[in-house]
């Protein structure tokens, strides 16, 4: 497995081995020591899987308390995976990675707690599938606002299907209960 550092310490972008042939392939999508070797040591607790049409963005989300990591990958079509750091006081707030998940490159993101999560899709339908350290908490969650120009997000897709709660979202300075980045 492959593991690239990204500019947000803590976020990392996963290559695990792909064998294939004539029949298709095989991948270990999650393997304890080997993504512990990584750096990966959280306990993952939930799965999840979402599909969704072309143009459909989901975020910026995040839960505090009762935080999330999550580790991603596209099962079927591609999205754009945006990663925010919202911590206060961290030396990156307020900056963002964006990079493309699909079923081709078979990439993986972990996205560790403290950092707003959210995607695009790009392709007809994707099928995103996350693991996630803590359950999810309803009264923990926040939303940031999607097009906040301070975060000069380019999300590729001119108008993007969201859902009510994402188009109420606020701007990043403006949301209550961040949580604080820890050195």
């Amino acid at each position: 497995m492959q593991i690239i550092e990204t500019a947000l310490p803590g976020v990392l972008i996963l290559e695990p081995r792909r064998f294939g042939d004539e029949r298709g392939f095989f991948v270990e999508t999650f393997q304890v020591e080997r993504y512990a070797a990584a750096g990966i040591v959280e306990p993952f607790v939930q799965d999840n899987l979402s599909r969704s049409a072309y143009g459909v963005l989901r975020g910026l989300h995040l839960q505090n308390p009762n935080a999330q990591a999550k580790l991603l990958s596209v099962l079927k079509g591609s999205v754009l995976d945006v990663s925010v750091d919202v911590r206060l006081g961290s030396p990156t707030f307020g900056r963002h990675i964006a990079i493309e998940l699909s079923e081709e490159n078979g990439r993986q993101i972990f996205v560790p707690r403290g950092f707003a999560h959210g995607f695009v899709v790009l392709s007809e339908t994707a099928d995103v599938f996350y693991k996630c350290d803590n359950l999810y908490s309803p009264a923990s969650e926040i939303v940031v606002r999607w097009d906040d120009p301070r975060l000069g997000i380019d999300w590729r897709v001119a108008a993007p299907t969201l859902s009510a709660r994402d188009k109420a979202a606020l701007p990043l300075a403006e949301v209550d209960g961040l949580p604080r980045y820890e050195a």
